[in-house]
């Protein structure tokens, strides 16, 4: 809802009149399992608002990047991608050994059980507000959560502390929206920042060669340093046992996550795939 009414409040001040038309999908109503276990697509967060695009019962769908698939249905487009919040991973908590940490990721599962041996690592599912409650309740010592929905909801002062990169590579498109459209319609266009595109793009193409999706412990992270863009990936085994990582710079988007996905395959993260 928070990231609905930022892009109303957008289309709103370049002339256009918004409704908010909220539509409840697979992904929202699955709160019994993990997404893995649900069947792991992407689309578990998209799909009915998708359906409704196509269906012309909305204009302008907004979602959180991270959850769309790598292949957009025909008809429709990714008409903006907005600046990107801070794409990094925080823990509200304790982390020490022995600790029991929260989180529904196998991405960042697999790689708090590599860098952090001795966690104890539990599902947990539900939105920021009912996993800080759950949190508070005991039912965990920490949870791992998105660095960009703790700050949009103002609860910045709940953070024990950001992971780097280095130690908790992002999920793909981790803090970026997607604003998608019918394909033709312009209206949203200038929503679009550039620079996360551009970044994003060699995301994706990292998960759309790599197969990536919710049941993928994959990570991929782009960002410009000198008007340069770098990218670091990882892919782990659940177990944490087994950790691939590459990173690399310059080329366009799509080369770059290219480059890195074939690197990643050829470093061992294929046998990590493929016991997947």
């Amino acid at each position: 809802m928070w990231q609905a009414e930022l892009v109303k409040a957008r289309l709103n001040d370049h002339g256009f009149s918004v409704e908010i038309e909220i539509i409840h999908t697979t992904g929202d109503k699955i709160q019994d399992k993990t997404l893995a276990e649900a069947g792991g697509t992407k689309a578990l967060f998209v799909k009915e608002i998708e359906e409704a695009l196509l269906d012309g019962r909305v204009d302008v769908a907004v979602h959180s990047l991270k959850d769309v698939p790598a292949e957009i249905p025909e008809g429709l487009v990714l008409s903006a991608i907005p600046e990107r919040e801070d794409p990094r991973d925080v823990l509200i908590g304790r982390l020490e050994a022995g600790a029991r940490i929260g989180t529904s990721s196998l991405r960042r599962a697999a790689q708090l059980r590599a860098r952090f041996p001795g966690v104890i690592v539990e599902p947990l599912r539900g939105n920021l507000d009912t996993r800080i409650r759950r949190l508070d309740e005991g039912r965990w010592d920490g949870i791992v959560v998105a660095n960009a929905g703790v700050n949009r909801l103002g609860l910045e002062a709940r953070i024990t502390r950001p992971f780097s990169i280095e130690e908790m590579c992002p999920a793909i498109g981790q803090g970026a929206l997607a604003i998608e459209v019918r394909s033709g319609d312009a209206r949203a266009d200038f929503l679009d920042h550039a620079e996360t595109r551009a970044a994003v793009t060699a995301e994706r193409t990292v998960m759309r060669l790599l197969g990536g999706g919710c049941r993928l412990p994959v990570g991929a992270l782009a960002f410009f340093l000198r008007n340069t863009m770098h990218i670091r990936a990882v892919v782990a085994s659940p177990d944490g046992t087994k950790l691939v990582k590459v990173s690399d710079q310059g080329g366009s988007p799509e080369e770059l996550g290219s480059r890195v996905s074939y690197a990643l395959l050829a470093q061992g993260a294929a046998d990590i795939l493929a016991a997947l």
